[in-house]
């Protein structure tokens, strides 16, 4: 009962990502029909393109043994056994090409399919396939009534076919009788390809019906409720709660390392109360003043505080500090629009304090 609600809530079509995770898990829509018809397909090209050789061949090297019986001299067992290893070989230059069909036939019905992967997901043990209520549900479920059905199919097809096609052939094979035995290969391989053609050809309507009733089947089995949905969004992006959490961490390690490296600042411009950003500039280490740290409201009276603990020179312009705040980041050059009034600070600075002038 509650497998059956949770499918009814099932509405929604899978998500790009739940079909790609399934196809990486080898759960993946296959038609056990096209194998049929691969079989079917191989006989029919082996019947046109090998038999009669291999068959020749198979009768010439069978006749040559049975017909000449004093070639063969069995006295003991290893006698006996070469007699029979030399009869297989004989019998498997007959059996390895038909297998040879068959084998390229398989692996064609398998690859047009889906391409082929190596999962290991697909070969281990699953302990649900040894549950009677899973089996049940197999057994009597929509794939299990699909799959009997179609077995209904394929044996009143068949039936119906080769019946009808032996009644319609029935005197000329009886015919065979009063002819030439040398007649009746012949005649049998023409009865085996009608009757493959034929049934090849109803299988064929059969395996378009399986491959779209297994592709359909496959993406119901994909469906998802909303709140699956809503879960997997949520994994991919993240959980808003921890993504929040580890941006204020972050804000934390920055505001922590800006409050550290005020002391090293040069300078700090400021706008009394809300805006404070620390500068640092040195001959030595060339090039234009460094933001070392920037903030707003409690932010930047920290900033101040520290600078005036560490005796930093702080220097109120509010609309410099105001429009520096939106064009700089921390651990970053000034822009060079800024050169100039920044430059006139650090000068005032340096002219007004020696000492300073000559660390900086």
């Amino acid at each position: 009962m509650a497998e059956g609600v949770e499918k009814d809530s099932r509405t929604e079509e899978a998500t790009e990502k739940r079909i790609r995770d399934t196809i990486e898990k080898g759960n993946l829509p296959f038609s056990k029909e096209a194998p049929i018809l691969g079989s079917l397909l191989a006989s029919m090209a082996f019947t046109v393109f090998a038999a009669r050789d291999v068959s020749n061949t198979l009768v010439a090297n069978l006749r040559s043994t049975f017909e000449n019986p004093t070639q063969w001299d069995i006295e003991n067992g290893a006698d006996a056994l070469h007699f029979l290893q030399t009869i297989a070989i004989q019998c498997g230059h007959f059996v390895l090409p038909a297998t040879g069909f068959f084998i390229v036939a398989g692996i064609a019905a398998s690859v047009l399919q889906n391409p082929p992967q190596i999962n290991m997901e697909r070969i281990r043990p699953k302990w649900s396939n040894l549950s009677i209520a899973s089996g049940w549900s197999r057994m009597f479920g929509v794939k299990g009534f699909t799959e009997f059905g179609k077995s209904i199919f394929k044996f009143g097809a068949v039936t119906l076919i080769v019946g009808w096609l032996l009644s319609r052939r029935l005197p000329d094979t009886l015919k065979t009788m009063f002819s030439d035995p040398l007649r009746l290969p012949e005649t049998l391989l023409s009865l085996a390809m009608q009757i493959l053609s034929i049934v090849s050809i109803a299988t064929i309507v059969l395996v378009a019906a399986d491959l779209l009733f297994s592709r359909i089947h496959w993406r119901r089995d994909l469906r998802m409720s909303k709140q699956e949905i809503k879960e997997e969004m949520k994994q991919q992006e993240g959980d808003p709660m921890i993504k929040a959490r580890q941006r204020q961490i972050a804000r934390e390690r920055n505001r922590k390392r800006m409050m550290a490296a005020v002391p090293k600042a040069t300078l700090v411009i400021a706008n009394p109360t809300h805006y404070a950003i620390a500068l640092r500039y040195s001959r030595e280490e060339g090039g234009a003043p460094t933001v070392v740290a920037k903030g707003t409201d409690l932010i930047a009276l920290k900033i101040r505080e520290i600078a005036e603990a560490n005796d930093v020179p702080v220097f109120e312009d509010k609309l410099l500090a105001r429009s520096m705040y939106d064009h700089v980041e921390i651990d970053q050059m000034i822009p060079q629009q800024f050169y100039k009034a920044v430059a006139e600070l650090i000068y005032f600075l340096q002219s007004k304090s020696p000492a300073r002038a000559g660390a900086a």
